[in-house]
């Protein structure tokens, strides 16, 4: 993107494929050509054009509105799509205040997407599924509320698994999202919606939620920024229970800078739920210094370890390659690059599934017909709620259900859940281990890069390995960072690979300060998809 925001042109005539080519090759290199600081942040871009006068903040939204209109037929991104007379308004009352010298909000202007499994009060809230088809909550997230009093305009509802539930946004109750780097295949899951939404730029940043890695893995797949906070960080309140000890609200976006600038939107301590942290939020946007401002060896000292597991058996080699190709990069930039050893990584994933399984068979109890979701019509209470539950709940969903039921039931509670629990405290003491003797650990997102819309959904267990890399994050409660570092072969472009990062509890601030320099200096390698690859303002 350019330093300062250029006015939007019409998007009508922009072509949305490209004829096949090459794949990009990254270069990464310590020394990066003179900048603006940060050079990619969108957020920022968008800030100074407002307040400069350069474009208005109605110009902007019809601009994004344009591309989605555009664009959405393709990818089926959003669930549901904000009016635009409504969001029109919203920017025409900014451009009010700015005319007016009135001091607005780091999100003003901004065009944010939100994950549909996060409330909001103005339009639909379904989760993905049939059984909340057509509610509209009477309140928004606390996530969402801050955001539209930073001056933030949420322009749809995004795509996701049902409740949560999937790696592949196959599993919505509603429609199947594509991916912009080649439409034949998966996005990722379950904020696939998002992730693809961010992508092909049809808004600016947007919120997903993460369980076992939802945000990161689309992110990979979709060659954006996603972060994972710590568990705490970020308020739930609003949030749809899926498995209420794992699932945290993370955010996407296109570049470091502008998921470290929504995080510190949307943080800090909230009344309505007693799992947010009351630590003080740092400023975040204080880590986004220019490379040029920094020393030939910016991470001088910062010791990173490898995770061996992840790049085992099972990883396509490409994804090794970049992996690997990162590290190097890394050492480049001043770090002490380590590989380590984790033994209780593999047990991680059978411990998820165990936990996550069984509260989501706790928390989705209330969806029953009569105090939340759609009511099916019977002569019966007991065939009311067998009925409703039946017509409601998708097959992923179901299937869930009966897992996590069956792992709480009497004689298996001690075999299943409770031997996870002990699992879930191994993983956690193993992490803190590691990273008492290293600043960050990094791995792959994902064993391999976006796989075609199909290729999985008969064959559950494959797509649940999938999630090996980002699960044990959920189970410690660390905070972990996506972003794009390089390509395998693959569609008509390649297909972007995401780099893991893993920090100690409450530590985002390291993890923005190193995904931002590593960012800022890799060249020759832009992680905009074929749909938009003319769009020139981006």
């Amino acid at each position: 993107m350019l330093a300062t925001l250029q006015p939007p042109r019409t998007l009508s005539r922009f072509p949305l494929y490209l004829t096949s080519r090459p794949v990009t090759l990254c270069t990464l290199t310590a020394q990066s050509p003179p900048s603006t600081s940060p050079p990619h942040s969108q957020i920022l871009s968008i800030r100074h054009s407002l307040l400069t006068r350069q474009v208005t903040a109605a110009q902007l939204a019809e601009s994004y509105l344009s591309r989605l209109r555009l664009t959405e037929p393709h990818l089926n991104s959003f669930l549901h799509v904000s009016d635009s007379d409504a969001v029109l308004r919203q920017a025409a009352l900014l451009d009010q205040r700015i005319a007016g010298g009135e001091d607005v909000g780091p999100l003003a202007g901004v065009v944010v997407g939100v994950k549909d499994n996060i409330c909001t009060a103005d339009m639909p809230s379904t989760g993905g599924s049939r059984v909340l088809e057509g509610y509209r909550p009477a309140y928004d997230a606390t996530a969402v509320r801050k955001i539209k009093e930073l001056g933030g305009i949420v322009v749809g509802k995004t795509n996701l698994d049902e409740f949560g539930m999937g790696s592949t946004t196959e599993a919505s109750a509603f429609q199947v999202t594509a991916n912009p780097w080649d439409v034949s295949r998966v996005p990722g899951g379950s904020s696939g919606g998002s992730a693809a939404a961010v992508s092909a730029r049809q808004c600016v940043v947007s919120l997903g939620s993460d369980t076992g890695g939802s945000v990161r893995q689309p992110a990979s797949f979709c060659g954006v920024v996603g972060l994972k906070p710590t568990y705490g960080r970020v308020s739930r309140y609003g949030l749809m229970a899926y498995a209420s000890s794992l699932d945290v609200i993370g955010c996407l976006g296109s570049s470091v800078a502008d998921t470290g600038i929504l995080l510190h939107a949307i943080s800090g301590h909230d009344r309505l739920d007693a799992t947010s942290s009351k630590r003080e939020v740092p400023d975040f946007a204080s880590q986004f210094a220019s490379i040029n401002l920094l020393e030939s060896k910016p991470l001088k000292g910062l010791r990173v370890g490898v995770i061996r597991e992840t790049l085992d058996e099972g990883v396509d080699t490409g994804v090794i390659s970049a992996i690997r190709g990162a590290a190097s990069h890394l050492e480049e930039l001043g770090c002490s690059v380590t590989e380590i050893s984790l033994p209780s990584f593999s047990l991680g994933l059978p411990a998820y599934y165990i936990l996550a399984s069984s509260e989501a068979s706790s928390n989705l109890s209330r969806y029953d017909g009569v105090r939340y979701g759609n009511q099916a019509v019977a002569d019966e209470l007991n065939s009311l709620y067998g009925d409703s539950r039946a017509k409601g709940f998708g097959p992923e969903v179901k299937m869930r259900i009966l897992m996590g039921t069956y792992g709480l039931s009497a004689g298996y509670y001690d075999a299943y859940y409770k031997r996870a629990q002990q699992v879930r405290t191994i993983i956690r003491k193993s992490f803190k281990t590691a990273l008492d003797e290293n600043d960050i650990l990094i791995s792959p997102a994902a064993p391999s890069a976006a796989y075609k819309i199909g290729e999985k959904i008969d064959d559950p267990l494959a797509m649940y390995a999938g999630d090996i890399m980002t699960v044990n994050v959920n189970l410690a409660g660390l905070p972990a960072l996506v972003l794009p570092c390089g390509f395998v072969e693959g569609g008509t472009a390649g297909l972007p690979v995401g780099l893991q990062m893993i920090g100690a509890a409450f530590d985002e601030e390291k993890l923005l300060k190193v995904g931002h320099i590593f960012e800022q200096t890799l060249q020759n390698c832009r992680f905009v998809p074929p749909l938009i690859e003319d769009d020139t303002a981006w």
